[in-house]
Formats: structure tokens, sequence, C-alpha cells
């Protein structure tokens, strides 16, 4: 099993790089905690989840996948670089409270990241310059 972490991500310059590093190609249909759902649900509402959150939006800058150019206006969601299962929880893996395996991403590149899509990421603003005569 690869074992991704915050500082190899921040090595990658490139959005492009740092998506395919964490890229996992699921399946849409894999279920990734089935009737133990419950457990993730508890672990996202902890107040020892919501102080790391806030930590890791305040590293990341809120910038998708912590990348200068790419900040979020909408929701930030904290992305577990090494996928979180049911087991985790209940044993009590401090992997998943590390801020090392943690990243800043949107909605859209977070299933892009799950279901290897590309075609899910934003796409770059196009830069306006006087003269321009072609609409985006």
């Amino acid at each position: 099993m690869i074992v991704r972490t915050y500082h190899e991500l921040r090595q990658l310059e490139t959005f492009e790089e740092r998506y395919r590093y964490l890229r996992l190609r699921a399946s849409v249909a894999e279920p990734t905690f089935g009737s133990e759902r419950y457990l993730n649900q508890r672990f996202y509402r902890s107040q020892e989840w919501r102080n790391l959150r806030h930590h890791v939006i305040a590293r990341d800058e809120g910038r998708d996948l912590g990348l200068e150019g790419y900040e979020i206006f909408d929701r930030v969601y904290i992305h577990h670089m090494n996928p979180m299962e049911a087991r985790d929880l209940k044993q009590g893996n401090d992997a998943i409270l590390n801020p090392q395996y943690l990243i800043c991403v949107t909605h859209s590149t977070h299933n892009a990241i799950h279901y290897g899509d590309e075609g899910l990421l934003a796409k770059p603003l196009v830069v306006r310059r006087p003269g321009d005569t072609k609409l985006w």
C-alpha cells in the first residue's frame, strides 16, 4: 500500500501533479463504511476533528491541494490522503488525526481524487487582456 504524505505532496509544483499523486481510481459503487457509516459521521462531528480541520485549513491557506492560485471560495473539504476505514476508527489509528496525511480540497477535486476522473477538476481561469476579441 502506498502511503501518501503532505511533505511529498508539497514537493510537487503543479495542480495536475498533486492530483495525480493523490488519485485513487475507486469504483463509484465501492462501499467505504457500508453499515458502519455512523462511525465516520461521529468522527467528523468530534471536537478533535473540528480543531484539526481548522489547523489544516490555516496551514493550506484555504487553497485547493494547498496550491497558490487555487483559493477555495466555497466549502473546504479536508481529504485523508490515505483512505480511512472503519477499523481505523475502531482501533484508534493515530494517522487519521495526523495533519501529515491531510490536505484541503474542493468538492470537485475530492470526487476527482476518489473516482480518478480529471474531467471533474475545475478548469483554470482564462486571463482576459485588453484587445481580446473572443469570449471565453
